[in-house]
């Protein structure tokens, strides 16, 4: 039982066993026919007995369940901070891979790896949640300061690198001939435009940027219930708009959106705007795409650059289908092409 219960072997099992004897925590009573047995009385209560005594272990029981729990507070608080570690690492690593793609030179990269990998080696070594956490702040710390230098970096890069290994991905993305009878939200069917309106008109309220945490109108708790594809990216259940845009960074992969792409889409749009907009991506189905979630996105990139890309309307659409019972629409017909214009228009 011991054995299968610690998973470890009969000569393992016994060698603890032996090892709890030597620390007073278990004790050997041998009877003097060398067998093990006990006898109760009438009430329950042990009068005899021969083999492991582990009164010792009851005696101190309280101060067992104790250690336990600190222990496991303690394993718990580690995975945690060895996560932190992870998600700091590999934006170090997105980081370099960036400024590597666009050619930026400097110092300051290759102390950054040094110093990025010494850190990472003195983590692993580390087995308190004290020790790893000072590691742990130094190497999201460099991670903050490099992504802020990148980004002041970007806004002087007016091309993307020359080299064809280093270009970015050009996407077969087609736009609709017919953009007024473009829809913000089609489950079922495939779109042939990116989430866009042609009318100025809108809901009551303008979305405009961040006001009391809100960008487009919706704070971060609310996006990643509407996308919840974020959710797998972020740490905590109430986001800043600053871990959700770290949390698109990482969903970009799943949505084959490249980096220069990325990048490109938060100089037009802004960063927490480029967020909302790729959560938007995440939340259609497959089919809705003419290419590719990529190309989707290049497409709206596109629009933002003309000033034509309007995200209010699709987040009100994303609201309305999350609610249990939405409205019927009004009118004739009550189809499902009126609904998308009613969207739309």
């Amino acid at each position: 039982m011991q054995q299968e219960a610690l998973g470890v072997s009969e000569t393992q099992a016994k060698r603890l066993n032996r090892h709890l004897i030597e620390l007073g925590l278990i004790t050997m009573k041998d009877s003097p026919n060398g067998k093990r047995y006990g006898r109760r009385d009438a009430r329950g209560r042990i009068v005899e007995a021969y083999g492991f005594d582990l009164s010792p272990l009851a005696a101190r029981y309280r101060e067992f369940v104790q250690l336990a729990e600190e222990g496991r507070a303690e394993r718990e608080a580690m995975g945690r901070l060895r996560r932190r570690a992870t998600i700091a690492r590999k934006g170090i690593v997105q980081i370099l891979e960036t400024a590597r793609d666009y050619d930026l030179t400097g110092e300051e990269w290759p102390t950054l790896e040094r110093e990025a990998r010494a850190i990472v080696q003195e983590l692993k070594r580390a087995d308190r949640p004290d020790d790893m956490e000072a590691g742990v702040v130094s190497l999201e710390r460099r991670q903050q300061e490099a992504r802020s230098r990148l980004e002041m970096l970007l806004k002087d890069v007016k091309k993307t690198p020359s080299q064809p290994e280093n270009a970015p991905h050009q996407y077969t993305y087609k736009p609709n001939p017919y953009p007024e009878q473009d829809t913000v939200i089609t489950p079922t069917t495939s779109s042939e435009a990116p989430d866009s309106s042609v009318s100025s008109s809108g809901p009551p309220e303008a979305l405009k940027r961040p006001e009391k945490g809100n960008v487009h109108g919706i704070r971060p708790d609310e996006l990643v219930k509407l996308a919840p594809r974020l959710k797998p990216y972020l740490r905590r259940p109430n986001p800043t708009w600053s871990e959700i845009i770290d949390a698109a960074d990482w969903l970009r992969h799943d949505l084959d959106v490249s980096k220069p792409l990325w990048g490109d889409a938060c100089l037009a749009m802004g960063r927490d705007l480029a967020a909302v907009a790729l959560a938007i991506v995440s939340t259609k189905d497959p089919e809705h795409f003419r290419t590719t979630p990529g190309g989707y996105f290049h497409g709206m990139v596109q629009k933002a650059k003309a000033g034509e890309l309007h995200l209010e309307r699709t987040v009100w659409a994303m609201r309305r289908a999350a609610q249990p019972n939405p409205r019927p629409p009004a009118g004739r017909g009550g189809g499902r092409y009126q609904d998308d214009r009613l969207e739309a228009d």
